[in-house]
């Protein structure tokens, strides 16, 4: 008769030691101190926000002379730019040139020294984190999906948005990404559970969720990490249509790998080693015939050995 009594205190014990280690865990992660603080000036900032308002972003992006280094390290040397409100910024460079470091400076996931990066001439180490990123959306290229559904998912990206329909604001998001032509592929659509991380979708899906999540917070500027290096030439095509069509004001920075990708933006910035070797439009690189155009030319090459 103690039998079953024991099995079930065995298996409480085990329950509560599991949960034990786990609560410690979570323990760890929310007494860590953020490494990106918001300063005395900041703080006050926020406040005003809440009450009185301050002044929207309006997108105009300038990097001066930044450079910038982990633990010693250095990735990024003497980089300088500027974009308007509603242009698009491409970068573009070999492995490892310092391009995905110089997207992640613009919401402060590190922070860059004073005075090398600004937006709308403000130096964005003088604006509250919580008004810098609700400006902002990232598509990155390894996209993180929650084990929920395809919409919801998506939706994600407009949490917290007032005086927004948000079905609307969904299946114009996932139109853009191209994503509604694969719902009807899907056992139900956009309410199918993608499962942890995503893995019922595949590479191309993934990154078009997560464009589709970017595009739903209807930024002031827009990050996209190299996030159709998974998608076909052809949709990849007909995202960045969309995405010119429906920019209106915003302000965009591409990192890509592809010419293809970059070819219509308005300053396209070619990093090698951390620094700006060549800057122009698709047009005036070609013409410079330097490491974009040979980067052009080989992949055209590549693509015509694929076709054949």
């Amino acid at each position: 008769m103690l039998s079953w009594p024991m099995i079930a205190f065995g298996f409480v014990t085990n329950l509560f030691q599991r949960g034990l280690a786990a609560w410690r865990r979570m323990l760890d992660v929310l007494d860590a101190a953020p490494a990106v603080l918001d300063s005395e000036r900041d703080a006050e900032a926020e406040f005003d926000a809440a009450t009185d308002g301050v002044a929207p972003i309006q997108g105009r992006l300038e990097f001066r002379n930044l450079s910038f280094a982990y633990n010693g390290h250095p990735v990024l040397d003497g980089v300088s730019a500027i974009v308007e409100p509603g242009q698009t910024l491409a970068l573009v460079g070999p492995t490892g040139s310092g391009k995905s470091t110089l997207i992640s400076l613009l919401p402060r996931l590190f922070d860059p020294p004073r005075g090398t990066v600004f937006i709308d001439n403000q130096d964005i180490l003088d604006l509250p984190i919580s008004t810098l990123r609700r400006a902002i959306a990232v598509a990155p290229q390894e996209p993180f999906l929650f084990s929920h559904t395809v919409a919801e998912n998506v939706l994600f990206g407009a949490d917290g948005a007032e005086g927004v329909d948000l079905v609307e604001t969904t299946e114009r998001a996932m139109a853009i990404a191209r994503l509604d032509k694969d719902l009807a592929d899907f056992p139900k659509g956009a309410d199918t559970r993608v499962g942890e991380r995503g893995v019922t979708l595949s590479g191309g899906q993934k990154q078009r969720t997560s464009l589709a999540r970017a595009l739903a917070a209807d930024p002031r500027i827009l990050l996209l990490d190299d996030v159709l290096s998974a998608v076909d030439a052809f949709t990849e095509d007909e995202i960045l249509r969309g995405l010119r069509d429906g920019a209106g004001d915003r302000t965009s920075v591409i990192v890509s790998h592809r010419v293809s990708t970059v070819r219509h933006a308005d300053l396209i910035l070619v990093l090698d080693a951390g620094r700006v070797v060549e800057r122009g439009t698709h047009a005036e690189l070609l013409a410079h015939d330097g490491l974009y155009a040979g980067l052009h030319r080989k992949q055209l090459l590549e693509q015509a050995l694929e076709g054949a």
